[in-house]
């Protein structure tokens, strides 16, 4: 079964109980519900002047036997008194009382409060369809007006359509042949009414991304170190995804370190360091204007004598001195396979999804510099322009393999096509 069966070939059927719900709903029941209030009411009143004359009954009851054990007060106070007397004095329970009685009340507490904090937890394709909402709806929008002014399948729509897709940041390449192929399908189909054709495009754009199933999204972790390169302009979220993974992997038990190799930035340098304590792993660091390659053959041994699981490296972004940031680079790759011949086992190129368009030519550039093994995207959640990985698929051939879904720490993870697709096209059809 292809990914567009898996995520949108079968419609669940209504369960009963709902469907039953609804009729019930739609059902004109005004006149019997007047009636049976009115009803209601007389019933209520008549049960009302019942229960009042009970209780005065009752009350009367209590009068007499409030006399009787009058009589009979003063036994009625010494066992209270004794009752009192056996009743520690509130100045005499001990701190060790004290301690005992808040340890009851904070475990009470949260017996309580622990479903609560269970149901605000997020599963991952909650996640998705959280950080893809703009993406989503705004592509969603486009496409149902788009689909509304049209009443026939002629040039001008297919041209209308694939300025749509350029505007979706799905790329012009991916634009153009998904237009190509669309014109074939009408006239294979014969098709008249653009409606016709709305399930062809989803199911084109989810075969764009598929190819073949060969998606190789998996990180590679090796069994001992597994070391990660990351690169990417300033200002794209590489150090703070960073920060987030060495929490997350630490979360799972992993031994992490980080290596601050942009050394010729004094906050790139400053805010790895925070981010290591602030999820308490090791950031190994040099003198101000140091060789990157130093640090990271520092990092390296660290890595190696101590057993460390996961080594992230973060470097520098300098893209519009391309020739210096290439051969650093280069050193750096020297160095690392200096200590790990197999490493950097991935090289991850961070791109900021907001960007669109100039996030693919970010990719274009970083590519000719270094061998890239996947996209580390940022910023999902505060953009419409999540098309962008379908660009990215088709015209680079660079896998996803981390999406970063907000500001929070915990709020990244490993890529899956799946709840990506599902979550960008979820609704369209």
């Amino acid at each position: 079964m292809g990914l567009f069966d898996r995520l949108f070939g079968k419609k669940e059927e209504p369960k009963i109980e709902e469907v039953v719900k609804e009729a019930l709903e739609n059902l004109d029941l005004s006149e019997d519900v007047e009636s049976s209030l009115t009803e209601d009411e007389g019933i209520l009143q008549e049960e009302a002047e019942v229960e009042s004359s009970e209780e005065a009954l009752l009350q009367e009851e209590e009068n007499q036997e409030t006399v009787e054990e009058s009589l009979d007060s003063e036994p009625a106070v010494e066992v209270h008194q004794e009752e009192v007397e056996e009743l520690p004095n509130s100045e005499e329970v001990t701190e060790e009382e004290n301690t005992e009685l808040l340890e009851t009340v904070e475990e009470n507490s949260s017996e309580v409060l622990e479903p609560e904090m269970t149901q605000v937890e997020e599963t991952v394709q909650e996640k998705y369809d959280r950080s893809l909402k703009k993406t989503r709806t705004g592509f969603g929008a486009r496409l149902n007006a788009f689909f509304a002014n049209f009443r026939s399948v002629d040039e001008e729509f297919f041209e209308e359509l694939e300025e749509l897709l350029i505007m979706s940041d799905v790329g012009v390449q991916v634009a153009s042949n998904l237009t190509e192929e669309l014109r074939y399908e009408a006239k294979l189909e014969n098709a008249k009414k653009p409606d016709a054709l709305r399930r062809v495009i989803i199911e084109k754009l989810v075969e764009l991304y598929e190819k073949d199933g060969n998606y190789d999204e998996s990180i590679h972790f090796q069994d001992g170190l597994t070391v990660m390169l990351f690169v990417g302009v300033n200002g794209v979220g590489k150090t703070t995804s960073i920060g987030k993974l060495a929490h997350r992997y630490k979360q799972a038990g992993k031994k992490v370190m980080l290596v601050a190799a942009d050394t010729f930035r004094a906050g790139a340098v400053a805010q790895l360091a925070e981010w290591g304590r602030r999820v308490d792993v090791p950031v190994v660091t040099g003198p101000e204007k140091a060789d990157p390659a130093s640090v990271v053959f520092d990092g390296m041994e660290r890595a190696v004598a101590e057993g460390i699981n996961i080594l992230m490296i973060d470097t520098a972004g300098r893209l519009q001195n391309k020739d210096n940031l290439m051969a650093e680079l280069e050193k750096i790759g020297r160095i690392i396979k200096r200590v790990v011949p197999e490493a950097p086992h991935e090289t991850f190129l961070a791109l900021d999804a907001s960007t669109g368009q100039n996030a693919l030519v970010q990719a274009k550039e970083f590519s000719k510099i270094t061998p890239l093994t996947g996209i580390v995207l940022t910023k999902i959640d505060g953009t419409a322009r999540g098309g962008v990985v379908l660009a990215i698929r088709e015209e680079l051939n660079i896998p996803v393999k981390l999406i970063g879904f907000g500001e929070k720490i915990d709020d990244i993870g490993e890529f899956n096509s799946e709840n990506f697709m599902k979550g960008l096209l979820e609704g369209l059809i």
